[in-house]
């Protein structure tokens, strides 16, 4: 099968950093399902693998958001059969989804939303599982409209920002403020639902209180954590949650003690790679992301598609999201 994977940690510069290759055809696993890859989105995890993890021994194929077709299935297999349109965010300890073929654990997928196209939902899941694992399961906000504390969203242009800022305005009832710096970003922002948008690069106590909303109880850093983590602390509410998806160096918790904060980290692949008793729920919350898809309730994040995966749009891809300047997500679709 056609496939793109690396083989040494470059730049992407580098003609070398992602290569087009033949791969074997990915054997199963019990509960795996075979996906014909139509197409798939890219993230920052992709860029940092390749910058940082030299693969051992045969080339890694990187990519984790797809959507295609189940070609066939495993012997453990009871929830998808052949022709089913699916889409999925993958396992960081397999191979991965810039591959014609994919062998993918059916718990942790779900079937394709109906009126989507292929790119259209490749777009969605790795960062829809993040966003919805930090609001509803990290954070513990509650799915109804009775909510009205804040939530402050830093990097709401981003891919699980985007995401972040949907689900919370259509499934709460928190005052959403998100934070973008650029015209176009900013328009984003509001237009995926954000009550408020404000600045990052100022400071952002002022313009909270210029938004006239309470401290958030909530705030949400999805990037840049050690350039924010003072002032986020500051903002935020007593009795406040703060939620990290990126590791990063020595944090003060002084900062923060003296409200009886908490800080919670949201690893989306966590529940794969451990195998835990809740991997499922990644299936159940892709399942229901697709009906709330189908019910106009929520929108896919696609703003730019690549065209073909190959080596060479990858790479681009790749130079884009490491650019940290991309808004939603970029998909490529098709071999």
């Amino acid at each position: 099968m056609k496939a793109v994977a690396f083989t040494h940690s470059l730049p992407v510069t580098a003609d070398e950093a992602l290569i087009d290759i033949e791969a074997p055809d990915p054997v199963l696993r019990t509960h795996d399902v075979l996906v014909e890859v139509r197409a798939v989105s890219v993230n920052p995890v992709d860029t940092k693998i390749r910058r940082r993890n030299e693969p051992l021994g045969e080339p890694r194929i990187l990519g984790f958001d797809a959507a295609g077709i189940v070609r066939s299935v495993g012997p453990g297999v009871t929830r998808f059969g052949i022709g089913d349109e699916v889409f999925y965010a993958g396992s960081v300890d397999r191979q991965g989804s810039n591959a014609q073929f994919h062998a993918v654990d059916e718990r942790i997928i779900a079937r394709k939303p109906r009126s989507l196209s292929f790119a259209e939902a490749a777009a969605l899941p790795l960062t829809t599982l993040t966003a919805w694992e930090m609001l509803f399961d990290r954070f513990s906000i509650p799915r109804d409209r009775v909510h009205h504390d804040t939530l402050l969203i830093v990097g709401g242009a981003g891919g699980v920002g985007s995401m972040a800022i949907q689900l919370a305005c259509q499934l709460t009832g928190l005052v959403v403020v998100a934070t973008a710096s650029r015209p176009e970003t900013i328009n984003w922002c509001s237009s995926l639902g954000a009550h408020h948008v404000i600045n990052h690069h100022h400071p952002l106590a002022h313009q909270l209180e210029t938004c006239e909303v309470s401290a958030p109880s909530y705030i949400f850093c999805t990037n840049h954590v050690e350039r924010h983590w003072r002032e986020l602390c500051h903002v935020l509410a007593p009795e406040g949650r703060i939620g990290l998806i990126e590791s990063t160096g020595p944090l003060d918790m002084n900062e923060i003690f003296n409200k009886s904060a908490s800080v919670h980290t949201e690893y989306m692949f966590a529940r794969s790679l451990h195998q835990t008793t809740q991997m499922i729920e990644q299936h159940h919350i892709l399942q229901s992301v697709s009906r709330l898809v189908d019910q106009g309730v929520l929108r896919t994040t696609m703003t730019e598609n690549y065209g073909p995966i190959t080596a060479a749009n990858l790479r681009r891809a790749h130079a884009a999201v490491e650019s940290g300047t991309t808004r939603g997500k970029i998909v490529l679709e098709g071999f």
